[in-house]
């Protein structure tokens, strides 16, 4: 059953994306790009997406996580850290080049490879090859910190 949920709950997302313009690059774009404001050819539609975004969330989190456990597992799988790191701020950093430069963040970029966008394929194989790089580098090994030389 949860498979069948999260299925909806994706497609729901997925056209949400859709209908909010999420998934058209130059609307992204169109939304970035500050340096439009003096000209009057900014697109800020976009701030009204993320802030009923973040309405529901805050909301949604309030109800959900008052009721003490999931409908639908046995516990809530919630981030153990609580504080930025190295890594989420370099994450974060990537993420917000990359949604910049392409005018694609990832569940928008799904949505357009299934709606016939060639550059959503280019964008989703660089996000590939970023995840793998990220895997690989979190999967090796830190070195020990190397003690300074001594001089006689």
């Amino acid at each position: 059953m949860s498979i069948l949920i999260q299925f909806l709950v994706g497609l729901l997302f997925g056209l949400g994306l859709i209908v909010a313009g999420m998934s058209d690059p130059a609307k992204v774009l169109g939304f970035l790009d500050l340096g439009a404001i003096p000209q009057g050819t900014w697109d800020p539609s976009l701030v009204f997406v993320m802030a009923g975004g973040i309405g529901v969330t805050l909301i949604g989190y309030r109800l959900v996580l008052g009721r003490g456990r999931p409908l639908l597992a046995a516990r809530f799988a919630l981030p153990s850290a609580n504080r930025p790191d190295l890594r989420l701020v370099t994450g974060a950093a990537l993420f917000g080049l990359g949604w910049g430069l392409a005018g694609f963040c990832p569940g928008p970029a799904l949505v357009s490879v299934l709606t016939g966008g060639p550059l959503a394929l280019v964008f989703l194989a660089a996000m590939l090859v970023g995840m793998a790089l990220a895997r690989r580098l979190a999967a090796t090994p830190e070195l020990p910190p190397v003690a300074p030389a001594h001089r006689n």
